[in-house]
């Protein structure tokens, strides 16, 4: 029998042969990785030296923010692109040992700002200018005429601490004919266009300066600007005012952020005890000099009017005092267009440029340092300096090159100009703002008519009680106010009868009185002394033949 299973398998024999022999993969992975971290750290380490040889060969610098950081963001509320925080309150008593690390606490700090641009070397230039010692006073060595660069370095630099202000067209064109651009200088943070010259010059101070800090000696809007941007800055600043100054101009300055120091019976006794604390202490005396870092700061005013309007014909500029505004300026007018025409202005009463002009150098007229008008205790509009000259050689070479002409206007037109830039332009501005508009007003400038004209008003501050006397006097020249006298009999109304005249002839009286003690007239007499507002000139002489036809004595007070 034959058995279904069929016949027996044989058993498998174990035909295994061996693999190749590779390490596992983990293996490999680490291997590679801890390569790569090697590869890694060798670079970082040929990296770290090649930087540390390139810091070696820089002169080094404190860790600080840099200028714009420092005014566009952090440590308190931005007022006009600033920081609002002041520096800690000094003590009079520690006046001489101001600017040690003990007693700042360390909170006064410096910084270095580095232009990139082709302008780095020109700015260098300028700033080698700036003395190094603490024993120098003041800026007069830096002599050098300023160029297109410079003033361009310099608007670069102070963008984020200065206000552009706008450049408007003014409802006055129309009036003179001409199409007439307000530069609004005024609306600085101090009311002046110094602002710029004064915080492109702080911004420019050594590191080792700015720590010490610097001092001047006036109640000027140069001081009020240096008392604000150095406090901005951080940088230690003091003012030594005399004692004749107005208090509003002490309260002003301590607000900014300076230190106020009461000294002297005159302006000469305050710079004299200034000079001195600055050779002591190591300050930095600052006085408005014709420093090439002084001019290129106020010359960006040329820069932004160039940008603001196009197709200019003209730009006139106050020219009085220290002409910085209009060399630097004219500088960089001239440089973006040679066909520009830049005009200067000045006071009749004081002549100060065209006779240094004529004469070849500097002049000075101390007959003008304590007007209150244009200067001294009042304004800023000074055409001369208790302590030397007017302005500099740079200034006046700079004006005699490239402004093209310089007209002197009367008072009676500064004062018509004030105040048709408070009517049309609700602009409140002083003699030195307002006498750029004052040649237009005088008629000064015929060959204007039809162009288009960009006037600088470059200074608003004003002091409330001159500004009533200057308005008031402003509407008598422009024959909007004016005063009547008549000796009427002293019956009952006689007056009524008088105030129904004005009232027919549209007369707005301002303020009427009745002298009957003091008269040379016959008895039972009174003299009545009228004052009264007109719209214009043809009003006036309206109202004066109907005054003249009921009272043939009325006499008209002459202004």
């Amino acid at each position: 029998m034959v058995s279904s299973r069929g016949p027996p398998r044989a058993r498998p024999t174990d035909m295994t042969t061996p693999g190749p022999l590779l390490p596992p993969y983990g293996v490999v992975v680490g291997v590679l990785l801890h390569l790569v971290v090697y590869l890694v750290a060798v670079l970082y380490s040929y990296a770290e030296q090649l930087f540390l040889e390139k810091d070696d060969n820089k002169i080094k610098k404190q860790d600080a923010p840099s200028l714009c950081d420092l005014h566009c963001c952090k440590d308190g509320p931005i007022r006009n692109g600033l920081i609002g925080q002041k520096p800690p309150p000094i003590n009079p008593e520690r006046l001489k040992d101001f600017g040690e690390e003990d007693y700042l606490n360390g909170d006064v700090k410096t910084w270095g700002m580095k232009i990139v641009s082709r302008n780095e070397e020109l700015l260098r230039d300028a700033l080698s200018c700036i003395p190094q010692s603490s024993s120098r006073t003041s800026l007069s060595s830096c002599n050098k005429l300023i160029r297109f660069e410079d003033i361009s370095a310099a608007a670069f630099k102070i963008q984020c601490g200065i206000q552009k202000t706008p450049c408007m067209y003014s409802r006055l064109s129309k009036q003179y004919g001409m199409d007439i651009y307000l530069k609004k200088e005024f609306l600085q943070y101090t009311g002046s266009v110094k602002e710029r010259g004064v915080c492109y010059l702080l911004t420019s101070l050594p590191q080792d300066q700015q720590r010490k800090g610097v001092i001047v000696a006036s109640d000027s809007n140069f001081s009020m600007a240096v008392a604000y941007h150095a406090s901005e800055l951080r940088i230690p600043v003091f003012v030594i005012m005399s004692t004749s100054t107005s208090p509003a101009r002490v309260k002003m300055c301590r607000e900014y952020g300076a230190m106020v120091i009461s000294y002297g019976a005159t302006a000469k006794d305050s710079q004299m005890h200034a000079r001195r604390l600055a050779q002591e202490n190591g300050y930095l005396y600052l006085e408005e000099e014709d420093s090439a870092v002084y001019l290129s700061g106020l010359g960006t005013v040329g820069l932004e009017v160039y940008e603001q309007v196009p197709k200019l014909d003209a730009v006139i500029f106050p020219a009085g005092g220290h002409c910085g505004l209009l060399a630097g300026s004219a500088a960089a007018l001239k440089h973006l267009n040679p066909h520009i025409a830049i005009i200067g202005v000045e006071s009749e009463s004081f002549p100060v440029l065209q006779q240094s002009l004529k004469a070849g150098h500097p002049t000075e007229d101390q007959a003008c340092s304590n007007h209150h008008f244009y200067g001294g205790k009042k304004t800023d509009y000074s055409f001369g300096d208790v302590s030397g000259l007017c302005f500099g050689s740079n200034s006046l070479q700079l004006t005699g090159k490239l402004v093209d002409k310089v007209v002197a206007v009367r008072e009676e037109n500064i004062l018509i100009s004030m105040l048709r830039l408070l009517e049309y332009e609700r602009a409140t501005v002083d003699a030195e703002g307002a006498i750029g508009l004052a040649a237009v007003v005088a008629g000064k400038l015929p060959e204007l008519k039809g162009k288009r004209v960009a006037i600088v008003l470059c200074s608003g501050n004003l002091e409330l009680h001159l500004m009533q006397e200057c308005i008031g006097r402003a509407l008598a020249l422009d024959n909007r106010v004016c005063r009547f006298s008549f000796v009427l009999s002293d019956c009952p109304g006689d007056i009524s009868k008088l105030l129904e005249i004005l009232a027919r002839e549209e007369a707005r009286v301002l303020d009427i009185k009745q002298e009957r003690v003091f008269v040379t007239s016959e008895l039972f007499t009174v003299e009545v002394i009228c004052t009264v507002e007109t719209r214009d000139k043809i009003h006036t002489a309206q109202l004066r033949n109907a005054l003249l036809e009921r009272y043939p004595t009325a006499t008209l007070t002459e202004r």
